[in-house]
């Protein structure tokens, strides 16, 4: 009969149990925060698209925002004196979205511009260009929309920030951003904006 009276657990397992607790006590606050901060998003961005996504990026020269209803951009246009709106979803006649914008539009002599793309796939090179013209020869100020303001939207600000209006990079790239609601990872389809915007980056000499 053995006798294990006295024996004492090595120190060495005592500390390893323990370092194990704290690990998995730290695991589980981790995944409480995160799950925090996705919640808080998640309100933040169901929020912002429920108020149509609409910003003042350059006050008097250009806005960016959703779909907006039609009797919403009327207000818009007629508190910021919007004289161009860029609709990057193209152009659908005999859809009440598409109707109601261009009555919209029409009725307060702001010149509408349907320039079709998808968040889906990087834009060829001579539709960044066909794009780039558009921004810098549409009448100011500017409402630039897609149906969540967040990923083609995205992409035309940073064009046009760092293209038109002679912001720096850095702070231009801030218009493809979760602020907005673009999330730039690249096994989600709207990367296709972020490599876009690479692309041209090249194109242009920037830096990447």
């Amino acid at each position: 009969m053995s006798n294990t009276a006295g024996v004492e657990t090595p120190i060495s397992n005592t500390r390893g149990a323990d370092i194990g607790r704290v690990a998995l006590k730290t695991l589980k606050r981790f995944g409480i925060l995160l799950a925090a901060v996705c919640l808080a998003y998640g309100v933040y961005i169901g929020v912002t698209l429920l108020r149509g996504n609409f910003h003042e990026i350059l006050p008097g020269q250009y806005y960016r925002s959703a779909q907006l209803s039609g009797n919403a951009l009327g207000r818009y246009i007629d508190q910021y004196k919007i004289k161009t709106v860029i609709n990057l979803r193209g152009e659908h006649v005999g859809t009440p979205w598409y109707d109601a914008e261009a009555a919209a539009s029409a009725s307060r002599g702001t010149t509408l511009v349907n320039f079709p793309m998808s968040a889906l796939k990087e834009l060829k090179a001579a539709d960044v260009q066909r794009l780039l013209g558009i921004l810098k020869t549409a009448q100011q100020p500017v409402l630039v929309h897609c149906a969540s303001g967040a990923d083609r939207t995205g992409l035309a600000s940073v064009i046009f920030l760092q293209q038109v209006a002679g912001v720096d990079e850095e702070t231009a790239e801030w218009q493809l951003s979760p602020i907005y609601g673009h999330i730039g990872l690249p096994f989600l389809g709207p990367y296709a904006m972020d490599t876009t915007w690479e692309a041209l980056e090249k194109v242009i000499g920037l830096d990447s």
